[in-house]
This record gives C-alpha cells, sequence and structure tokens, in this order.
C-alpha cells in the first residue's frame, strides 16, 4: 500500500494534544477589530477543541 500523504493546510490548522485532542483556532479575528466589541475579540482568542463530528475527517487529513 502506498503511503498518504497529509493535507499541508490541515496541518497548518490543527493542533494535536498529548492525549490525541485536535485543537483549532476561533475564526473572525483576522480583520475588522475595530468594529467589533472588545468582548467579542476575547472570546475569538485562544483554541478550542475540534468538534466530534469533524474528528474523523481531520484525523484523515493530518494522517493519524
Amino acid at each position: 500500500m502506498p503511503k498518504n500523504k497529509s493535507h499541508s493546510g490541515a496541518g497548518k490548522r490543527f493542533k494535536v494534544t498529548g492525549s490525541g485532542k485536535i485543537l483549532r483556532e476561533k475564526a473572525g479575528k483576522r480583520h475588522n477589530l475595530e468594529k467589533k466589541p472588545s468582548k467579542v475579540t476575547r472570546r475569538m482568542s485562544g483554541t478550542v477543541e475540534l468538534a466530534k463530528a469533524d474528528v474523523k475527517r481531520a484525523k484523515k487529513m493530518l494522517g493519524l
């Protein structure tokens, strides 16, 4: 069987923890920040765990 190539974009977007969970950045903190309340920009910062429905596809793209 040939090896599967991992998705290079997925490798930049997702991080795998030591326990095997997949983390992602929150969306919406790249532009138009002057118009957004500071409460919203704080809520968008940081990382969160990937939704359970998306884990299988993300693992396949990462080659896990």
